[in-house]
């Protein structure tokens, strides 16, 4: 028997460090705070549990410069960590995404307890900017003015089992006067295809059944690779993949948006008779002061063209109002177009300036109190076409993904939801037999509101899924223990509660 005395001492093993991310902005900035997560994994931290509200060792702020009150959005919250972060020796801040790379340095000026400050074209040096300002006990900004390398090959921890954002691109090549996007993301830099598509074949193999593919202009992809064709390939490609149930794309753009990529949509079965298309304005005279390259006549064909391939899809958008020199008129004629193209949803949003951008200094800026009555009009008759157009799917049967979280009062009501291949949201009677986030269920739709819709019936049919299995695999590891992380859930369709008030970004917000 061997004495105590033999016996190795006790070693103390430090505890890994925790961190916690906090995103703002658009679908590009969920998807690199992904990244985040898993470069920060990957280096040995672990992910402070839900709730923990700047507790953790490592705070990151994934910023958003779309908005007006972006910035003091931000320095309020770097103010009240200031004083946590104080009493915690070690604890490090660390600030990155659009308007990290707009302010740069101004930010360690405002709060110089930041440790770190990263752009958006160099997110995979975040651990080594980290331990670099732990060592030399100063802090670190580091700004890139070109993409360093494309994110996709960075790790990644993704936040759903069965469905994913694959980014195609990054940058935007428009110069939209409202948007300061691509100042901040630079110019459209293209994946090549087999790239995407063996993520995407990688992603199915985990058990994937939804895929998303990311750009800020989505369906401009291919002018970097020298190929107008390559986006209607790509849905194509994405149809042979088997395994892939459903594909979703966001956001395009009106002037690159061809009729290839519409037939490949309307002939490819996994790519799903779903469209989200930014309008901003119905204006001839407005959309060319936005520097938007299409009229109300193009956009209106478009749409048409849509319904006439795909009669059951659902086409949202996104509206900006009160843009500087909009007058009654040019109101009048965004509400034309909303009543021709009756949306199912729409994203609506308020101007506000954007420092950076040609509309901040634009002459004839809209009082606030024109704006907000304009925008009521708006919101009101979206709502009236939104249920008038959710009525038409009363007594449509239905085969819906199951979702994870996106019924609030599902405990309540012994409910579950999903999301119809159009991307309505349907909450559905929960049946006997138990079905998981990723599963397929059929209902018969029985009642329709604004921004969703009611399946009261039993459940017609089930259908245990891959995607189903590996949210179940998940689950049982536990969140706290998962090593190869998880996917990314697909972004709501509809007009948030409560409505923002700002205005939106390249259609990608």
């Amino acid at each position: 028997m061997t004495s105590s005395s033999d016996r190795s001492p006790a070693v103390d093993v430090p505890a890994p460090r925790s961190y916690e991310i906090r995103t703002y902005g658009c679908q590009m900035n969920v998807h690199d705070s992904e990244r985040l997560s898993g470069l920060l994994e990957g280096a040995g931290y672990v992910r402070a549990p839900e709730g923990s509200d700047g507790d953790a060792d490592v705070v990151v702020f994934n910023t958003c410069a779309v908005r007006e009150n972006a910035d003091n959005r931000l320095y309020g919250n770097l103010g009240r960590l200031a004083p946590r972060k104080a009493s915690r020796p070690g604890m490090q801040i660390a600030v990155g995404g659009c308007l990290a790379q707009k302010d740069r340095d101004t930010i360690v000026k405002k709060a110089p307890w930041v440790d770190v400050v990263f752009g958006t074209h160099n997110i995979g040096k975040l651990p080594v900017l980290l331990e670099r300002a732990r060592v030399q006990e100063e802090a670190q900004v580091e700004i890139a003015e070109s993409l360093e390398a494309f994110p996709s090959t960075l790790p990644t921890r993704r936040e759903s089992a069965y469905a994913a954002w694959v980014s195609i691109s990054v940058g935007c090549n428009n110069t939209c006067t409202f948007c300061i996007v691509p100042a901040l993301r630079g110019k459209e830099k293209d994946r090549r295809p087999g790239d995407i598509l063996a993520e995407v074949e990688a992603l199915v193999a985990e058990g994937v059944s939804e895929i998303t593919l990311l750009g800020q202009n989505v369906n401009a992809y291919g002018s970097d690779i020298g190929d107008r064709e390559a986006f209607s390939k790509l849905l194509r490609a994405c149809g042979k993949i088997e395994g892939l149930e459903r594909v979703r794309f966001t956001s395009p753009h009106p002037r690159d948006f061809t009729d290839d990529v519409i037939e490949a949509m309307a002939t490819t079965p996994n790519v799903m008779p779903q469209l989200h298309m930014p309008l901003q304005s119905g204006s001839d005279t407005v959309l060319k002061a936005m520097r938007r390259s299409y009229r109300q006549e193009r956009y209106l064909g478009i749409i048409e063209k849509v319904r006439a391939a795909i009669p059951h899809a659902a086409i949202t958008t996104d509206i900006i109002v009160g843009f500087p020199g909009e007058t009654e008129e040019d109101f009048e004629q965004t509400l034309h177009v909303v009543r021709e193209a009756r949306f199912a949803q729409a994203f609506t949003f308020q101007y506000s300036k954007r420092p950076g951008t040609p509309a901040a200094t634009m002459e004839n800026q809209i009082p606030k109190e024109v704006v907000q009555a304009r925008y009521e009009r708006l919101v009101a008759l979206q709502e009236e076409i939104s249920w008038e157009e959710n009525k038409k799917q009363v007594g449509r049967t239905l085969e819906l993904m199951v979702a994870e979280g996106e019924g609030r009062k599902d405990g309540a009501t012994h409910r579950l939801s999903g999301r119809a291949p159009d991307n309505r949201l349907v909450h559905f009677t929960k049946p006997e037999q138990e079905v998981r986030p990723g599963d397929m269920v059929t209902v018969e739709i029985t009642y329709a509101a604004p921004h969703h819709l009611l399946a009261e019936g039993a459940v017609l049919d089930t259908r245990r899924t891959r995607a189903g299995d590996a949210w179940a695999l998940r689950n049982a590891r536990g969140r706290e223990t998962e090593q190869n992380g998880v996917l990314l859930g697909l972004p709501k369709v509809g007009v948030p509660e409560p409505l923002p008030v700002a205005a939106s970004g390249c259609g990608c917000d």
